[in-house]
């Protein structure tokens, strides 16, 4: 685990102002700045002293500072130097690949795409060009930053923030790629170019923060997160980036977080104040989404951060510090409970290639299908690339298209021969032919269902719950019959044909053929359960009840959950634990589509007597709620500590000791 320590209630206060704003820093008081980040109960403030548009906000000589920033104001300074004076963290950020000053001053330095269109807006748009940093850029921007280094030594922190990978065909780019033996006519040479070039400004930029100030932390934001395996090493800590209102949705921290804690860096969760997105001034967050998010960060072990963009004029809006303020007053009671806490999971997905290299991926997909069904179901789980240690874990799901090569085959067939159990979906486990990598899996592939749309019939082995009747599945599947030592749980029940134009049915999918089919929708031999639909993809697409039932059900015939909840799926429950504590959290806020494309949490909506059962090896000595200490009776019966809890407004943590 890294050694660097993360402040639990930090604010990233951005200030990106174009240069068409006069009195810039005018109504700035640093002490009246600090006191009120001091009574919001912050601990860590980002400030800014580069934006996107370019401008500093330091004393410079550079002709980049801000020209209506007010004359001898040192805005990045005070802002340090108050904020320190109260015991706030104070680090720095630094726009990279944003920089509209130099684009407009120097518009070669501006990324090329092979149509030779500049990147980034339009002439006549209103937005951001983005920089080459194999152009004379980087070294101007290297500049900056060693400036900054050298005024403000030492720096708490360097937050480098637009730093995806840009594959450029400037001059430089083509003259650098041609050196190093790629071909600039490919798209693939040029994305591992640009790749290249990333990593390598990221390590010298992140080695020259650590020269000056070995105690820095560094991070470099708008990274795809499934690139961490490249991207940890050259940072102190992860921060995901995700406001649910602004385009992340309400599952983009939960999925994500469960991957980004297997590094062994702190990690942070970062929203915003905003009704929708960055720098959406006049737009307030409602008091239960905010602190749904807060306590969502604190749920899964993360720093807490809130982003704020601060008035051009430099006065913070104590409505929104008051609002932040509630909410991090109760971060703060809860730390006692939280600091230092470590997730409990049973189970281990591994990642798919599918969104590889993509910042926000579309919702709807495998990723966002496990992360949905799992937590509705409230079993704990982490993400994890294949080549990651899996071997701890009671059960490992190969979600929907997880590619298997000779050597994670070996490596599950030892995890189940050591007794682990496996839970195998769509394509995964297969070969390029169809055919099963791993004997284990008790099934005979006969291709691709030449029907879109099938039925699923429950055996009664997972129909506990179930309807009695046959469920649709939108999503073409595999036809698979069970092999020698495997049995069938549920069968695939086909239509009469597939909708097209020569025949169909009614408004909709074929209803079904009631023929047994011979078919498999769920196989299982030993404790290996194979499922021949994308079911995670289809839960994540079409949210139908019936494949939660399916997957929820086989997994309770390979192990048994380490926490039950009886609760509305929309009731979220993590494990944590912390020393000899085992703290359980429960959130019940439940977010409403109030636009197309927004979802928003209004109202906390209180859930009463929710029934808890948590596996221990022993009785514990008390359980309690927190941060309240009201004690709960417990019953300890077969390994079992069973509570009752009064009330879930909200959050609650459930402390067993």
């Amino acid at each position: 685990m890294s050694a660097t320590i993360l402040r639990q209630r930090q604010i990233h206060l951005d200030f990106h102002t174009g240069p068409a704003i006069p009195d810039v820093g005018a109504d700035f008081d640093a002490q009246q700045f600090a006191q009120m980040m001091k009574r919001a109960h912050v601990n860590s403030v980002t400030v800014f002293a580069k934006c996107h548009h370019g401008h500093l906000y330091y004393v410079t000589q550079h002709p980049a500072r801000h020209p209506h920033l007010k004359a001898g104001l040192d805005l990045t300074r005070q802002q340090v130097d108050a904020l320190h004076a109260e015991g706030i963290r104070a680090p720095i950020y630094i726009s990279v690949l944003f920089d509209e000053y130099a684009a407009n001053t120097y518009p070669e330095w501006v990324a090329k795409g092979p149509d030779g269109a500049t990147i980034g807006r339009k002439p006549l748009q209103a937005g951001w060009q983005i920089m080459d940093m194999t152009s004379p850029y980087q070294e101007y921007l290297a500049e900056q930053v060693q400036e900054i280094l050298d005024k403000f030594r030492p720096v708490d922190g360097i937050f480098f923030d637009i730093c995806f990978d840009v594959p450029s065909v400037s001059k430089w780019a083509i003259a650098a790629m041609l050196e190093q033996g790629y071909d600039p006519t490919q798209d693939s040479d040029r994305a591992r170019f640009a790749h290249e070039v990333t990593l390598a400004y990221m390590k010298r930029f992140g080695d020259r923060v650590k020269d000056s100030a070995p105690d820095a932390t560094v991070y470099f934001n708008s990274r795809p997160l499934s690139g961490l395996p490249h991207d940890a090493p050259l940072m102190t800590h992860v921060e995901i980036e995700a406001l649910p209102t602004g385009g992340w949705g309400y599952m983009y921290f939960p999925k994500n977080v469960r991957y980004a804690r297997n590094f062994g860096k702190p990690y942070m969760g970062m929203t915003g104040r905003f009704h929708k997105s960055w720098a959406d001034f006049g737009g307030l967050k409602p008091f239960a989404a905010l602190k749904y998010e807060v306590c969502q960060m604190l749920a899964h072990g993360a720093q807490c951060s809130v982003g704020d963009q601060l008035h051009p004029r430099g006065r913070l809006d104590p409505v929104v510090y008051d609002l932040i303020g509630r909410v991090y007053a109760y971060a703060e009671a809860c730390e006692p409970w939280t600091a230092g806490a470590t997730p409990v999971s049973q189970i281990a997905v591994l990642r798919s290639s599918t969104d590889a290299g993509v910042y926000r991926e579309e919702p709807g997909g495998t990723h966002d299908g496990v992360t949905r069904l799992l937590s509705h179901l409230k079993h704990q789980f982490d993400f994890l690339d294949s080549d990651m240690k899996f071997e701890q874990y009671e059960l490992v799901i190969l979600p929907d298209a997880v590619q298997v090569d000779a050597k994670l085959a070996r490596r599950l067939q030892t995890y189940l021969a050591r007794g682990g159990n496996i839970m195998v979906t769509g394509t995964s486990g297969l070969d390029d032919a169809l055919q099963p990598l791993l004997p284990e899996m008790g099934a005979r592939v006969e291709g691709h269902s030449p029907y879109q749309t099938t039925y699923i019939r429950f055996g009664p082995a997972v129909a506990a719950g179930v309807p009695a009747t046959d469920h649709v599945m939108y999503e073409r599947g595999i036809r698979m019959k069970p092999a020698r030592g495997a049995h069938c749980l549920a069968e695939v029940i086909e239509p009469y044909f597939d909708r097209n134009y020569q025949h169909f049915c009614s408004h909709a999918q074929t209803p079904p053929n009631p023929a047994p089919t011979g078919y498999a929708a769920a196989i299982r031999k030993g404790n290996v359960i194979t499922i021949p639909y994308p079911i995670f993809k289809a839960y994540g697409t079409h949210a139908n009840l019936a494949y939660r039932w399916l997957v929820g059900n086989c997994i309770r015939l390979l192990i048994e959950p380490e926490l039950t909840v009886s609760a509305p799926s929309t009731l979220e429950a993590t494990l944590m634990r912390q020393g000899r504590r085992t703290v359980v959290h429960l959130l019940q806020f439940v977010a409403d589509r109030r636009t197309d494309v927004l979802d928003l949490v209004e109202d906390i909506i209180p859930l009463y007597n929710v029934p808890l059962s948590l596996k221990l090896s022993r009785a514990p000595r008390r359980v309690y709620l927190a941060p309240s200490g009201e004690a709960l009776d417990l019953v300890f019966a077969d390994g079992r500590a069973n509570v009752t809890v009064p009330v879930v407004e909200g959050h609650q943590m459930v402390v067993f000791e």
